[in-house]
């Protein structure tokens, strides 16, 4: 099993786009083979910044992915209006 984190930080102008499009995003990658757990929080301490996690069932299932149409647009988004990305770190853990 693969857990994965990252975090982007919006800029206030962007935080209501990036929030629903996390969200969004969130529940696509839900419904795809080999996703265990795939959620989004507001940082407590800093009130634009988000925080994913998410749990794969193998590598395989998270190339594929990164490979959707969704999810190459979310990056792209990120990259090119966050404040800030961090991620994605993989771990593999035993199950």
């Amino acid at each position: 099993m693969l857990i994965v984190t990252g975090s982007l930080t919006a800029r206030p102008d962007n935080f209501d786009m990036f929030l629903g499009e996390a969200i969004a995003h969130v529940r696509r990658s839900r419904d795809e083979d080999g996703c265990l757990h795939h959620g989004v929080a507001r940082d407590c301490e800093h009130p634009y910044r988000l925080v994913f996690v998410e749990r794969w069932r193998d590598r395989a299932a998270l190339d594929a992915h990164f490979r959707v149409r969704g999810s190459i647009a979310f990056v792209t988004a990120i990259r090119r209006e966050a404040e800030t990305w961090e991620g994605p770190e993989i771990y593999e853990v035993a199950a």
